[in-house]
């Protein structure tokens, strides 16, 4: 009996659409004529064995087959280093540390790859991967950087050094990457042949091996050296060099000729010996073949003429000895000798000695006379002129001198005549039309009249056609030269001496500013910085180059506009400072998602609220660390509301464990390693400690509450262990010391800490030993603190105390100023100190303590002030008291001012209470007349005491500092405002009268509203009066301009429309409307539908009467088009409506702007779905409609069709659902041959069964474990 699978028609359709029609015999269930099912093998025809292609294998070589296989460009290479040769072997885990680091850095140098790994005997075999230059260079780096290095030396002659390093070290290098060794040759000035080479063992040897090779090659060629007399070498040489060149040819040897400048007399031949032996005796035979031909003359030529018998390259030389045989000798140029030899056979002396006269004779030398600033004209812009007479004259040589007023020509005679000619006629014409003026700037402005990128400079040059000489910086000369066209030269010195008087009236300030706050200032692309430019723009601002890490940004220009900015920008500091508070708080990461809320609402809010700036870790960070920044009370208050969002969401205990506080640095660990273990180790619970210093035991710790009580327990567990295993010295020292090793800002004892992670504890006021010092931590670490204090009290030993007198007169300018001198005296001289007797006690001894060479130094200075004040004198200043503090500026800054720029002392007088003085002007007031006889009776020396400032100085700086006192007098004048204006001028809540106030630097006051009052007084700096004065008619003038015209734009005109045109006139979302107020700037008010006592027809246009008049017209316009329309209702079958309205309405506005009509479309659930409105003019609404109709026409027609194939379609479907597929048939399946065994259900999870459902991550309370 033959068994039978059932498998679904769908399962196999696949199946029966991919095989041949022959193929496939399939018999449906369903068809009772066919006898039996087909068999499993019919249906599913199994796939043909592979055959071996014979066809292949018996096909000729083709072209193809000759080609050469390619080698792979990547190589791979093995390597092991033994254990007693690893560098790195005391890892704690392999893959980590400086082994692993290492490895990095050769793959990124050499782009090979590395991978390494442990063999059983904890050798390292290293696998290396890459082309074979990186595998090569990256082999070497890994010998050098993880393998112990062994060194060895090998000894070769010193002549085969050369040979090993190759032309340009290309050999020694090769043979370095080949064995991976270093290799280091002594220097050619070095007597040692010892050739050291560093490595491993294996590379050692090898490149051993290769030196000896290349010594032992070396060793066959034979080396002889020939004494020869130094005068004969130019006819061994050959002109030329001809006769050395052929018989080196000839012989295949190597001769090396000493060159002549070389005082030496050996000839050296390298080669094979045979060859070696006939070259050197054919040098011998020339030799002496030479010496007994050869006989010399000696004749005198001019020093000069020397350099012309040589010829250029010694070629005149050369050339004598190729045409006569004959060699010259010159005597050195350093010899003051004159004598030139000639040595050859006799018959050829007589035709040398007359070439030698030729050439000596062949060239002469002059000199024409030139003014040296004359000098760059002759020579012309990138030597043009020059090049003129050079090209004609290539042989004349012409030489310019600096500072010279000469030029010297060198040449044939002829051709040095001719250039000389032209020079001449060069200079009478330059010294006819050319003139020149020098003058004197000082050189700290020569880079501002260069100008940036030489701008002002160039200016001048091009402006007046001249050229400006100013020196370099380094020179620091004074002297500016101009020259040029005569009238040019003058009107450009004009020029420059204004520049430079100008910049000496302009002023410099250094105003320190954080360097962090630079960037800031400057804003984004530089926004910030170009605005306060454009504020000051008189003003030049420098700012540091981030790389020098200075605080100082300068400024430059007027004096006036110069303190201004200063105060603007210190401002602008002020407000940044107070801003730039930051703390820093812990939140659990997984409640970070909370405070940023919704679309970051949350902290939005936050930041808006509390005016902060709140900066949250990136997701993909570690870091748990929310920083806020601006105003402290803000950070806290910003602090305490993300706290209470994460205090809310979770169940976070905070819980206080008390720790004494000496065991918290042992606790917290190395920049806190140690306990952000703990932390982490405890599920990311926050551990924060008091801060250093505070006496606090207290340690806090927050998180869940299981969490938190482990965390406890490890805490106490490791302070209770630290306690037993404490190390503690106690040291003893004075306690005058004691502030000395502190330091100042415990900068000192800061040092020692960091360095030894010791903690070192000093007595308080409260200690009964005062002397005693302890120091705490691990043994290691207190030894070593123990050992830094010890030599730093050895120090203190050497501070010596010495004692000056300084008269008591002097004393007050010492400790003035909350001792700002004796500061900076401590600053100066090594933090000496400095002390002054009480002030009361008459004693004039001065005590100095610190190291000797300070306090010497210190004694130095302090006479020098003394002197200085010696020389001083007091004079006084008559202005009246009640100008002083106008004077004296806010906090005492002009006062402050003048002091630093004049370097004098200024003391203002007592304020006087009594009444009397105020009484005075009263009566002055009344009997004026009176009043100035009286004042000219009195004694002018005798000026009241409240009005006398006195200044103390050098006499000259006493007087500026008077004048400058006198100018900061204020004085007011009266300006005439229309009272009506008034109020403008304050503006609102007075930021008006602020701003100006603020921009002139002067008071001004308005009169009471009461008083209707015209009258507005200035009081201010005489310098700022007018300004303000102008300042403010000008803002007068604005007002009353803007008066004016807020009247003509008031004008107002109504127009009657009739109300159901209004929403046609608005248009839709307003646009019709917003368009004619825009075009017509106008305001275009409709009446309000609830207001019934508002007439509804009217609508009001306010504007100038101008523009109001043709809004009206455009309203009126629109109107009369509204009159002409016509609404007509047309019938259209509800089913097209959508068709005709189209996607979002697309279809149906292209339709209305197209016919310019309105088409409106029932509502749903209207009597009659059908009616259509459309509204327009008469011949539009027509052409409308019957565009419409054509289109319900189209589209009935194919809504008919559609609903005909539905119903056609629909009963069929309903049937198939109906029948359900019986399957598919086959027999003999694999799956029933073996005991009768019925096909696999599909829907059975045991025959099929499932790869495995994922299993859903176990989720913790707190997120995963750290």
């Amino acid at each position: 009996m033959s068994s039978v699978a059932v498998l679904t028609q769908e399962s196999f359709a696949e199946h029966r659409s991919g095989l041949a029609q022959q193929q496939v015999k399939v018999t449906a269930l369903n068809s009772e004529e066919e006898n039996d099912p087909p068999t499993y093998k019919e249906a599913f025809p199994p796939l043909p064995e592979k055959a071996p292609c014979l066809e292949a294998a018996q096909e000729p070589a083709g072209p193809w087959s000759k080609i050469r296989p390619i080698k792979a460009s990547v190589i791979t290479q093995v390597f092991h280093v033994p254990l007693e040769e690893r560098k790195y072997k005391d890892m704690n885990q392999f893959g980590e540390g400086e082994q692993a680091k290492i490895c990095l850095d050769i793959m990124q140098k050499t782009g090979a790859h590395l991978e390494l790994s442990l063999a059983k005997d904890q050798g390292l075999s290293i696998m290396v991967s890459g082309k074979l230059e990186a595998v090569m260079k990256a082999r070497k780096e890994i010998v050098a950087r993880l393998q112990t290095q062994a060194s060895a030396t090998v000894a070769i002659p010193k002549e085969h050094h050369r040979f090993v390093i190759g032309k340009n070290g290309e050999k020694l290098q090769d043979l370095e990457l080949k064995t991976a060794t270093k290799i280091q040759i002594p220097r050619p000035d070095d007597p040692s042949n010892q050739i050291k080479i560093t490595g491993t063992k294996e590379g050692i040897e090898k490149a051993r091996h290769e030196i000896l090779l290349i010594s032992a090659e070396q060793d066959k060629r034979a080396v002889e050296r020939l004494d020869v007399e130094k005068v004969y070498h130019p006819f061994i040489a050959g002109p030329y060099n001809k006769l050395v060149s052929e018989l080196m040819q000839d012989t295949g040897t190597r001769i090396n000729i000493p060159p002549p400048s070389v005082n030496k007399t050996e000839i050296v031949f390298t080669g094979e010996k045979e060859q070696l032996a006939q070259a050197v005796a054919r040098v011998k035979k020339i030799y002496e073949e030479k010496k007994k031909k050869t006989t010399t003359i000696a004749v005198e030529v001019k020093k000069s003429q020397h350099k012309y018998v040589i010829g250029p390259k010694g070629n005149s030389l050369q050339e004598i000895l190729e045409k006569t045989g004959v060699s010259v000798e010159i005597p050195p140029t350093d010899s003051s000798s004159e004598t030139v030899i000639l040595r050859g056979e006799p018959e050829k002396l007589g035709q040398a000695l007359t070439e030698v006269y030729a050439k000596a004779n062949s060239f002469t030398v002059s000199s024409v006379s030139a003014p040296s600033w004359l000098h760059r004209f002759i020579i012309g812009k990138k030597g043009q002129n020059l090049a003129k007479i050079t090209q004609q004259m290539p042989k004349v040589h012409i030489e310019f001198t600096e500072g010279e007023d000469k030029i010297t020509l060198e040449g044939p005679t002829e051709d040095v005549n001719v250039a000389q000619e032209q020079i001449e006629v060069m200079v009478k014409d330059l010294i006819n039309r050319m003139d020149y003026a020098e003058i004197n700037v000082d050189h700290k402005f020569h880079r501002h009249l260069i100008g940036k990128n030489g701008a002002n400079i160039n200016r001048i040059k091009d402006l007046y056609k001249v050229s400006v000489r100013i020196p370099p910086d380094n020179e620091k000369s004074n002297l500016i030269r101009i020259e040029g066209d005569p009238q040019g030269v003058q009107q450009a010195k004009k020029e420059l001496l204004e520049l430079a008087s100008r910049m000496e009236n302009e002023r410099t300030k250094d105003l320190i500013i954080e360097q962090k706050f630079h960037r800031t200032i400057i804003g984004q692309k530089g926004e910030r910085i170009r605005e306060i430019r454009e504020k000051f723009p008189e003003v030049i601002i420098n700012f540091p180059d981030p790389a020098h890490k200075s605080d100082i940004v300068q400024l430059r220009g007027p004096k006036n506009e110069v303190e201004k900015c200063t105060k603007y920008m210190q401002k602008m500091v002020a407000d940044l400072v107070e801003n730039s508070f930051s703390i820093s708080v812990p939140i659990f990461k997984q409640f970070h998602k909370n405070i940023i809320g919704k679309g970051g609402a949350n902290i939005k809010k936050i930041r808006e609220e509390s005016n902060t700036k709140i900066d949250l870790p990136a997701e993909n960070s570690n870091s748990e660390t929310i920083v806020i920044t601006g105003k402290r009370a803000n950070c806290e208050a910003a602090r305490h509301r993300i706290l209470a969002i994460q205090k809310e969401l979770a169940n976070i205990t905070e819980v206080e464990v008390s720790i004494p506080s000496k065991l918290h640095n042992s606790l917290i660990g190395a920049k806190g390693r140690f306990i952000r273990s703990i932390m982490e180790e405890c599920g990311g619970v926050h551990i924060h400690f008091p801060t250093e210093g505070s006496g606090s035991d207290t340690v806090t710790i927050r998180g869940p509450a299981q969490d938190v009580e482990k965390a406890k327990k490890q805490l106490l567990h490791l302070a209770e262990e630290k306690q037993t295993k404490s190390y503690t010295v106690d040291l003893r020292a004075k306690p005058e010391y004691h502030k000395f090793l502190i330091g100042k800002g415990g900068g000192n004892i800061r040092k020692v800490r960091d360095n030894t992670g010791a903690r070192i504890i000093f007595p308080t006021s409260e200690d009964k030993d005062q002397e005693l010092i302890t120091i705490m931590g691990t043994e290691e670490a207190v030894k070593e603190a123990q050992k830094e204090l010890e030599a730093l009290i050895k120090n203190l030993d050497n501070v010596v105390e010495d004692s000056m007198v300084v008269d008591p007169k002097h004393h007050r300018h010492f400790v003035i100023r909350r001792g700002q001198v004796l500061r900076e005296i401590a600053d100066e001289y090594g933090g000496v100190m400095v002390s002054f007797p009480r002030s009361g006690t008459q004693s004039d001894k001065v005590t100095l303590k610190g190291a000797k060479d300070c306090v010497e130094a210190a004694k130095k200075r302090i006479q020098e002030i003394i002197e200085d004040l010696e020389a001083q004198v007091t004079i006084e200043c008559n202005i009246p008291q009640k100008f002083h503090r106008s004077i004296m500026g806010p906090k005492g800054s002009r006062i402050q001012q003048i002091t630093r720029d004049y370097g004098v002392q200024i003391k203002f007088p007592d304020r006087e209470e009594n009444p009397a003085p105020v009484a005075e002007p009263a009566v002055q007031e009344n009997g004026e007349e009176g009043g100035e006889g009286k004042d000219g009776n009195a004694d002018p020396s005798s000026p009241k005491k409240c009005d006398i400032i006195v200044i103390s100085g050098r006499r000259e700086k006493c007087e500026a500092a008077k004048e400058a006192l006198q100018a900061l007098v204020p004085v007011t004048i009266e300006v005439e405002v229309p009272f009506d204006l008034h109020r403008y001028i304050i503006g609102q809540k007075g930021s008006g009268i602020r701003k100006m106030m603020d921009e002139f630097e002067v008071n001004i006051q308005v009169p009471a509203p009461e008083l209707q009052s015209d009258i507005i007084t200035i009081t201010g700096l005489a310098t700022n009066l007018d300004r303000a004065k102008a300042g403010l008619l000008e803002r007068v003038k604005e007002l009353q301009a803007e008066q004016e015209d807020r009247a003509l734009r008031s004008f107002k005109l109504t127009v009657t429309v009739d109300p159901k045109y209004h929403p046609k006139i608005i248009g839709r979302k307003g646009a019709v409307i917003t368009q004619i107020r825009t075009e017509h700037e106008v305001n275009i008010q409709f009446p309000d539908k609830d207001d019934e006592s508002q007439a509804q027809d009217q609508i009001t246009i306010t504007g100038y009467e101008k523009n109001a008049e043709a809004a009206r017209d455009a309203i009126m316009k629109i109107v009369g088009e509204l009159e002409q329309m016509v609404s007509e209702d047309v019938t259209l079958d509800h089913r097209v409506h959508a068709r005709i309205i189209g996607a979002r309405g697309k279809a149906i506005r292209k339709i209305m702007d197209e016919f310019k009509v309105d088409i409106r479309f029932p509502q749903s659930g209207a009597p009659d779905p059908n009616c259509v409105t459309v509204t327009g003019l008469p011949e539009n609404v027509e052409e409308a409609i019957d565009h419409i109709l054509n289109l319900e026409e189209e589209y009935l027609a194919d809504v008919v069709d559609n609903e005909a194939m539905q119903v056609y379609m629909k009963p069929s479907s309903h049937e198939e659902s109906k029948a359900p597929s019986k399957g598919f048939v086959v027999r003999d399946a694999p799956w029933a041959t073996v005991n009768n065994e019925k096909a696999p259900d599909m829907s059975s999870s045991e025959d099929f069964p499932s790869f495995g459902a994922q299993v859903a991550p176990k989720t913790l309370p707190w997120g995963p474990k750290r």
